[in-house]
């Protein structure tokens, strides 16, 4: 592979998986950009940019002797941290919307709409399975769509019942008692409550206050009750 990327990228998927003996040999090839194939003596010298991608904390496995520091520290030159799903809410409509598109690309019709109460639906659930699930996600939609309308029944199981879990949630109090602090709420939605107090209710404010984006803040104010 690092023979085929020469003069171009080499994407190594899950890096984490390269067994320990071969970590040594991918080291020295992108280390010294040369290399003896298998079955020959003679070295061949590449140039080869190199694009590794993990879901594992890598230093955390390097600390526990399952990953080569030397090839951690050699990868690890610009790393670049994306965060999950339902951490940059704001980004689910463009990737909805880019999803769509390779949808139709294949095949699917290109006149499928998503309703108001779907696209809620679907900003609200937390993607533990990251894009892999929304790609799936959306697909099922597209499939379950009624009259080519993407309704909140066309939706998967999973993100059908976590609106379900989050509607009969007990809503959270938001008399001015519980703004200034009443037992009645706690934890991450006393915050919420404050920054909203703080801002004087406006949302943009108490985003930032909060230090997340405005649709980050609705999502979580619609999971504890407070919207």
């Amino acid at each position: 592979r690092v023979q085929a990327a020469n003069g171009v990228v080499l994407l190594l998927d899950e890096v984490w998986e390269i067994p320990l003996h071969l970590q040594a040999k991918l080291l020295r090839a992108i280390q010294d950009q040369k290399f003896e194939p298998v079955g020959s003596d003679e070295t061949v010298e590449v140039d080869v940019r190199v694009i590794s991608a993990t879901n594992q904390d890598l230093r955390a496995m390097v600390n526990n002797k399952q990953f080569r520091a030397d090839l951690f520290y050699r990868l690890a030159v610009v790393p670049i941290n994306i965060p999950p799903l339902r951490e940059r809410v704001g980004d689910i409509p463009l990737l909805l919307k880019h999803f769509c598109s390779d949808l139709t690309a294949r095949g699917y019709p290109n006149d499928v709409v998503c309703t108001p109460d779907a696209m809620r639906m679907m900003m609200d659930y937390p993607w533990p399975g990251n894009v892999r699930e929304m790609i799936n996600a959306v697909e099922h939609a597209y499939i379950c769509a009624i009259d080519k309308s993407v309704l909140p029944e066309s939706l998967p199981q999973e993100v059908r019942h976590h609106a379900t879990d989050v509607v009969h949630m007990p809503p959270f109090s938001t008399s001015p008692v519980a703004r200034s602090g009443s037992p009645e709420v706690d934890g991450p939605a006393q915050e919420i409550v404050e920054a909203l107090s703080q801002a004087g209710d406006n949302k943009s404010h108490a985003a930032k206050l909060l230090g997340i984006d405005r649709t980050t803040l609705w999502r979580r104010m619609r999971k504890y009750g407070l919207a």
